[in-house]
């Protein structure tokens, strides 16, 4: 998913989500509370097709329903359990980050962090899955790593300072 954030002076803030599914929605929390969000046509991502607004509290029950906090599928318990401590983190290397056109096996990732990167995708097409020592990666692509938390933060700091040695 790409997020986006844009101050919006005298309003508030503007995020703009862009699944990999192909939505996009925006959301946009002005400073009395209020959020709106749009959703926009697959076709012409710049035509929204709906708009809610909600109240502040609202938008706080909504976002305990979306995050899991009152129901947990029954399917994501037992793919916890299964992976106990291990998280699933997904990263976008940002353009200044040092990894960026670097290989994953230049950054010696699975020696240096202990994580397992499992996707890379560059863009909403293009995934390369259980990519292999030679898989570069580029600027605004995403990884997706498995590895426990202390791993995944070693993983951040390689992925930032491209130290892979």
């Amino acid at each position: 998913m790409d997020i986006r954030e844009t101050i919006l002076p005298g309003i508030g803030m503007k995020y703009q989500l862009d699944g990999a599914s192909g939505d996009r929605i925006v959301v946009i929390i002005h400073d009395d509370g209020r959020r709106e969000l749009y959703h926009f046509e697959y076709e012409d991502l710049e035509k929204s097709i709906s708009m809610i607004t909600l109240e502040d509290q609202e938008a706080r029950h909504l976002a305990a329903i979306i995050g899991g906090m009152t129901y947990k599928p029954k399917q994501l318990e037992s793919v916890e359990m299964a992976f106990n401590d291990l998280i699933i983190e997904w990263y976008k290397i940002e353009p200044q980050y040092a990894s960026a056109g670097k290989s994953i096996g230049e950054l010696n990732v699975r020696q240096n962090s202990g994580v397992s990167v499992i996707v890379v995708m560059e863009d909403q097409k293009t995934k390369h899955i259980n990519p292999g020592p030679d898989s570069v990666l580029k600027a605004n692509s995403t990884v997706l790593a498995v590895g426990e938390r202390d791993q995944q933060k070693r993983f951040k700091q390689i992925l930032i300072s491209g130290a892979g040695d």
